[in-house]
C-alpha cells in the first residue's frame, strides 16, 4: 500500500528566524506537529477526532538545508508502520521554489482516548486510513 501524502504550506514568520539568519531548529518540530495535526483533522472521521488525541513519543529530525525568511515551505507528511499503540509518521520539509529537502523527520505517535486519557487502539477505519501495512518494530 502506498501511503497518502498530505501537504501543508508554511509561511515563515520573522519571529522564527534566529541569530544565524535562518529558521530556528525548534520551529521545525512545530512544523512537524502542525502537519500531523492538519492531516488528522483533514482526513479522520469526526467521531474519531472527538474520541482520540495523539501524543508524541519520539521525534527524530535530520536538518539538511536552512530555511530563510521569504522562502515558501511545504511540509509533506504520511503515516508509515504501526503497532497496536504506536504510529510512525514521516515528514519532509521542502522549499517550494526548488524542491530542496530542508529537513526530514520520523515521529512516533500514540493514540490517547479523549475520555480516559489513556492509550487506546484506533478503529479499523483509522488504521486503514492512517498506516501502511508494515508492522512497527
Amino acid at each position: 500500500m502506498t501511503p497518502e501524502v498530505f501537504e501543508l504550506p508554511i509561511l515563515i514568520e520573522p519571529a522564527e528566524i534566529d541569530e544565524l539568519g535562518h529558521v530556528n531548529n525548534v520551529t521545525y518540530v512545530r512544523w512537524v506537529q502542525d502537519a500531523a495535526v492538519a492531516h488528522w483533522r483533514a482526513r479522520a472521521p469526526p467521531a474519531d477526532q472527538a474520541r482520540l488525541f495523539w501524543v508524541v513519543l519520539r521525534h527524530e529530525i535530520d536538518y539538511k538545508q536552512p530555511a530563510r525568511l521569504g522562502d515558501t515551505i511545504v511540509a509533506r507528511t504520511w503515516v508509515g508502520a504501526a503497532s497496536r499503540l504506536k504510529f510512525e509518521r514521516h515528514t519532509e520539509v521542502v522549499r517550494e521554489s526548488d524542491g530542496r529537502l530542508l529537513a526530514k523527520a520520523r515521529t512516533l505517535w500514540c493514540p490517547i482516548d479523549a475520555a480516559t486519557r489513556k492509550p487506546s487502539p484506533v478503529s479499523p477505519e483509522v488504521r486503514a486510513s492512517f498506516s501502511s501495512d508494515a508492522p512497527l518494530e
